[in-house]
C-alpha cells in the first residue's frame, strides 16, 4: 500500500511540474505560438512541423491534438492539414521522456529554490513566468524521484518480476497494459516517466517497456476521443485519425521494428535503460511518421470510410474560429477569440449596412435582412461571452487577460451596434408600411451620418485589435463630428417641417434614427478606448 501511495504521491507531483512547466513556457511563447498555427497550410510536412513545435512548447500531445480536435469542429482546419499537426504531435511529446531520462534530480532542488525566490521577488510578469519553467521543471524532477525511490521495493519481489517478464514474451499484454496506464493518467509523458523510473531500478527490461510504450501512444488518443463527444462529425474524424495512425504505427513496429529498435538503442546506450526507453519512444514516433507520411491521404480516405460523409452531416456552428477545446492552449485560443470577435463585428456591420439601404431604398427584402443578421450576432455574442468567460478563468499572462477583459467589453458594445440596426429596420418597416418618404436633403444627409459611423466601427476593430493611437484619435475625432452633425441636421429638418417639405411622422423615424446612427458612433468610441483603459 505504502508502495503504491508514494507512487501517486510522485505521479501527482511529476504532472504538476510538468503543466506549470508547459504552462510557463506557453506565457513565455504566446505570440510566437500564434505565428506557429498561422504557418497551417494544405502542406502536410508543414503540418508535421507545426505539430512537433506546438507539443514541443505545451508539453502535451493531448493538448495539441485535442486543440486540432476543436480547429476542425471549428471549420479552420481540414483533415488534411490535421493529420499533419497530429503525426507532429507524437514527435513534439518525446521531448518530455528525453529529459526526464537524464538523471537531473541534483538539480531539481537548485530550480525549485531559484524558481520560488524569482517567483516572490518578480514584479514583471515576464519574470514570473520565467519562475514557473523553473518551479515546473524542479516538480517534474522531484516527482520523477519520489516514483524511482516508490518503486524501489519492487526489485526484491520476484513474482513482480516474472510478471514484467511476462509482458515482454507476450506483447499485446504489454500494450493492453500501456494503453490502461496512459487512459487513465490522460498524459503519454506521465506514463513514460513511470516506464523510465522502472527502468531506472533495474526492475523493467527493455523487452517488456516496448510493448508498454506502443501501447502508450495508443493510450494517448483516448483525450482526443474523449473530446470529439458531442463536436461535430469531422472533429470525430480527427480524434479517430489520430488513434488510426497510432493503431497503424504500433502495428508496424511490432510486426516490423522491434528487432531493429532494440539494436539501435542498445548499440546508443548499452549501459542506461532509460535512456534506451526514451530513444526507443523517439524513434518509434519519428519512424512513424517518416513511413506513414506519404501515405496520410488515404489515412484521411480511411477515416471517411469509417465516419462517411452523409446527407444530414452536422450543420456548421454559429462560431467559426472558437471551440471549447482550444482552451487547452490560452494563447492560441486568445488569438482565435480575436478572430471570433472580428466575424461578430463583421455580422452586425451587414445588419447595419441593410437596415440603412433598406431605409433609403424602401427596401423590404433589406430590412427583413437586417433581423437574420442581428439573430446571428446575438447567438455568436453567447457563444463568444460563454468562451471568453472560461478563457479567463486559465493560466494567462498579463496581455492576453487583458485582451480577453477588453474583448468581453467589447462584444457587448458590438451587439448593441446590431441592435441599433435593428431599430433602424424596424423604423424603416414603418416608413414603407406607412407610405411615408423622406425628403432628399434627409436621405443624405442620413447617409452622412451613416458613412461616419460605419468608419468609426472598422477603425475602432482595428484599435481593439492592436494598440493604434492615430487611429483612435481619428475615431474620436469622426465622433464628435456624428454628434455635431445630428444637431446640425435635426436643426435642418425642423426648419424643413415648419416650411411644410416634411411630415411630422417621417420627421420622427428621421429624428430616431440619426440617434440611433449617433449611438452607433459612441459605441464605436466605446471599443476604440478598451486596449487603453484597462
Amino acid at each position: 500500500m505504502s508502495i503504491a501511495i508514494n507512487l501517486l504521491g510522485g505521479l501527482g507531483l511529476f504532472l504538476y511540474g510538468m503543466n506549470m512547466m508547459g504552462d510557463g513556457l506557453q506565457k513565455c511563447a504566446g505570440d510566437q505560438l500564434k505565428k506557429i498555427i498561422g504557418f497551417l497550410t494544405s502542406n502536410v510536412v508543414m503540418g508535421v512541423l507545426v505539430g512537433t513545435v506546438v507539443t514541443g512548447i505545451i508539453q502535451s500531445s493531448s493538448a495539441t491534438t485535442v486543440m486540432v480536435v476543436g480547429f476542425v469542429n471549428a471549420g479552420i482546419m481540414t483533415l488534411s492539414q490535421a493529420i499533419g499537426v497530429i503525426m507532429g504531435a507524437n514527435i513534439g511529446t518525446t521531448v518530455t521522456a528525453q529529459l526526464v531520462s537524464f538523471s537531473l534530480e541534483d538539480i531539481a532542488p537548485i530550480a525549485l529554490g531559484i524558481g520560488i525566490i524569482v517567483y516572490l521577488a518578480a514584479k514583471k510578469p515576464k519574470h514570473k513566468q520565467y519562475a514557473e519553467i523553473l518551479l515546473g521543471f524542479g516538480m517534474l524532477f522531484t516527482g520523477m524521484e519520489f516514483m524511482k525511490e516508490a518503486v524501489n521495493p519492487l526489485a526484491d519481489l520476484p513474482q513482480f518480476r516474472e510478471a514484467l517478464i511476462y509482458v515482454g514474451t507476450h506483447p499485446l499484454l504489454g500494450i493492453l497494459a500501456g494503453f490502461l496506464i496512459t487512459g487513465i493518467v490522460q498524459s503519454s509523458s506521465a506514463s513514460m516517466g513511470m516506464l523510465i523510473a522502472l527502468a531506472s531500478q533495474g526492475i523493467l527490461p527493455l523487452s517488456a517497456a516496448l510493448p508498454i510504450l506502443y501501447g502508450d501512444n495508443i493510450g494517448t488518443c483516448v483525450t482526443s476521443l474523449l473530446s470529439s463527444l458531442g463536436a461535430s462529425k469531422n472533429a470525430k474524424r480527427a480524434a479517430f485519425m489520430h488513434l488510426t495512425f497510432n493503431v497503424i504505427g504500433t502495428i508496424l513496429f511490432i510486426l516490423v521494428f522491434t528487432k531493429p529498435i532494440n539494436m539501435i538503442v542498445s548499440y546508443l546506450d548499452p549501459n542506461d535503460i532509460a535512456r534506451q526507453i526514451a530513444n526507443a519512444h523517439t524513434l518509434f514516433n519519428i519512424v512513424n511518421v517518416i513511413v506513414l507520411l506519404p501515405f496520410s491521404k488515404y489515412i484521411v480516405k480511411l477515416v471517411l470510410r469509417l465516419i462517411p460523409v452523409t446527407e444530414d452531416e452536422d450543420e456548421a456552428s454559429d462560431v467559426k474560429y472558437i471551440d471549447e477545446r482550444m482552451i487547452e492552449t490560452p494563447s492560441i485560443a486568445v488569438g482565435n477569440a480575436v478572430l471570433e470577435v472580428k466575424e461578430m463585428a463583421q455580422y452586425a456591420t451587414k445588419s447595419l449596412e441593410y437596415a440603412v439601404n433598406g431605409v433609403l431604398n424602401y427596401s423590404e427584402e433589406e430590412l427583413n435582412k437586417t433581423f437574420e443578421m442581428e439573430a446571428k450576432v446575438n447567438e455568436i455574442q453567447k457563444q463568444v461571452l460563454s468562451f471568453l468567460v472560461k478563457l479567463s478563468k486559465v493560466g494567462l499572462n498579463e496581455e492576453e487577460r487583458n485582451k480577453v477583459t477588453n474583448l468581453i467589453y467589447a462584444v457587448t458594445d458590438i451587439e448593441r451596434i446590431s441592435d441599433h440596426g435593428e431599430n433602424i429596420a424596424e423604423l424603416g418597416k414603418t416608413l414603407v408600411g406607412d407610405k411615408l418618404s423622406f425628403s432628399e436633403h434627409a436621405q443624405n444627409e442620413i447617409r452622412e451620418i451613416y458613412t461616419l459611423a460605419l468608419s468609426n466601427f472598422k477603425d475602432s476593430m482595428e484599435c481593439l485589435e492592436e494598440v493604434n493611437l492615430e487611429l483612435r484619435k481619428k475615431v474620436h475625432e469622426n465622433e464628435k463630428q456624428v454628434d455635431l452633425l445630428e444637431v446640425g441636421y435635426r436643426n435642418h429638418h425642423l426648419q424643413r417641417l415648419n416650411e411644410g417639405r416634411c411630415t411630422v411622422d417621417a420627421g420622427v423615424i428621421y429624428f430616431d434614427i440619426l440617434t440611433n446612427l449617433e449611438r452607433v458612433s459612441d459605441h464605436c468610441k466605446n471599443i476604440s478606448d478598451y486596449s487603453y483603459d484597462v
